[in-house]
């Protein structure tokens, strides 16, 4: 029998000086057994991030026909397409027909992501951006990782000040476009 989801708590208070969005945020993570920390630090990242009104987390790793985070408004239509880790070409080019904006948050090389994209079809390739952080900055926020986790969360000049379960990290928001690799 395949081992189920484990729910991970995280109370974030969120402060995007860049888009001025100040929120407090209680959110409930399903992790999928076969999700890394890493990628689900990255999810959770990304969906601070885009957060606005209509975001949600999909199935996860199990949901094959949505991303990882994704917002729709009150009609129920995906206006955005958020996804995580290493989304292959089709998937992007899928995302990016369905929503008016498409964004790719990695906590892998953003280089090699984009340059195994090369040559594919992807609709409205040069309005994507990958979105990806300092190195060791991933994996150090994911070794903080608990059941229930606090977390602060400061965004100012595309800089982010991350106070997780009392440890303090930053990072660089690093963004590549897929039309600029």
């Amino acid at each position: 029998m395949a081992a189920g989801a484990t729910v991970h708590t995280f109370s974030v208070n969120l402060a995007d000086v860049d888009r001025g969005v100040y929120e407090e945020l209680s959110l409930r993570v399903a992790r999928h057994p076969s999700e890394t920390d890493a990628f689900m630090m990255t999810r959770v990242l990304a969906y601070c991030l885009e957060y606005e009104e209509g975001i949600a987390f999909s199935e996860g790793i199990s949901a094959t026909d949505e991303p990882a985070v994704l917002v729709r408004d009150r009609t129920g239509r995906v206006t955005a397409w958020i996804e995580v880790g290493a989304p292959d070409a089709e998937r992007l080019h899928y995302g990016s027909r369905l929503a008016d904006r498409t964004r790719v948050y990695t906590h892998r090389d953003p280089a090699k992501l984009v340059a195994s994209w090369a040559g594919k079809r992807i609709h409205q390739a040069d309005a994507i951006v990958v979105h990806s952080f300092d190195a060791g900055f991933i994996d150090a926020a994911a070794s903080r990782l608990e059941r229930r986790s606090t977390m602060t969360l400061s965004i100012t000049e595309r800089r982010l000040y991350l106070e997780l379960n009392g440890a303090t990290l930053d990072s660089a928001v690093h963004d590549l476009a897929l039309d600029a690799a």
